[in-house]
């Protein structure tokens, strides 16, 4: 197993790869949704967001976009 300490010393872009790499198995995981359940609070504020893009969806940005700016601030 690798160690955090040595994950910490990752530079910026190699974490956020990481961390998308990450999250990509979580959300690709079937059995995920039950192990990682959502306070009532936390499903409001997702059905807010998912009514707020149906009714603009040309508000969003392409996540390729958002990582880029992200790892541009470097």
């Amino acid at each position: 197993m690798i160690a955090k300490a040595d994950l910490l010393k990752l530079d910026l872009a190699e974490r956020l790869e990481l961390i998308e790499e990450l999250w990509e198995s979580i959300a690709s995981d079937p059995s995920a949704a039950s192990q990682l359940p959502l306070t009532d609070d936390e499903r409001a504020l997702l059905d807010e967001r998912l009514r707020e893009h149906r009714a603009n969806p040309d508000a969003a940005r392409p996540w390729a976009e958002v990582r880029a700016e992200l790892l541009n601030r470097r």
